[in-house]
């Protein structure tokens, strides 16, 4: 479960800040499928993400994680909006979560080894995938 900062657990376990990142072009988002290879949601749909490194701003981080992982040259992208952060809890961390929906001029990308495939769709298209538990309530707060 996903609380806004108001509602941060009151806890000893470590924090991990990380972000979400929604890449949107033309009224489409993007939708990666996430390989095996990576630690956690395997096979479900997401969207572009990853941890913030020490001393890193979000945003930097945001834009950081989608050339790396789509390919894409920031000059091709636009922060429409951003949110958070927002805390969940797990047995052994406590994730703070920065969301930014992003516009690209571009459509074309290349995936790298976290994510097996993606595909560009319209919100409204993805019922019936196997979606990451965010990822609706991510879209309905950017969008």
């Amino acid at each position: 479960m996903t609380l806004p900062e108001k509602n941060r657990p009151k806890s000893s376990k470590p924090l991990r800040p990380v972000i979400s990142a929604l890449l949107m072009h033309k009224g489409e988002v993007l939708l990666l499928k996430r390989s095996n290879k990576v630690g956690s949601f395997q096979g479900y749909w997401s969207c572009i993400s990853g941890y913030l490194e020490t001393g890193e701003n979000p945003l930097n981080t945001a834009f950081r994680e989608i050339s790396e992982e789509t390919k894409l040259e920031s000059s091709s992208l636009n922060l429409v909006n951003s949110s958070g952060p927002f805390y969940s809890e797990v047995p052994e961390v406590i994730f703070e979560s920065h969301w930014f929906l992003v516009e690209s001029n571009e459509k074309k990308i290349t995936i790298d080894w976290e994510h097996d495939e993606y595909r560009w769709m319209k919100p409204e298209e993805l019922e019936g995938l196997n979606l990451v538990p965010w990822i609706k309530n991510m879209i309905t707060t950017l969008m």
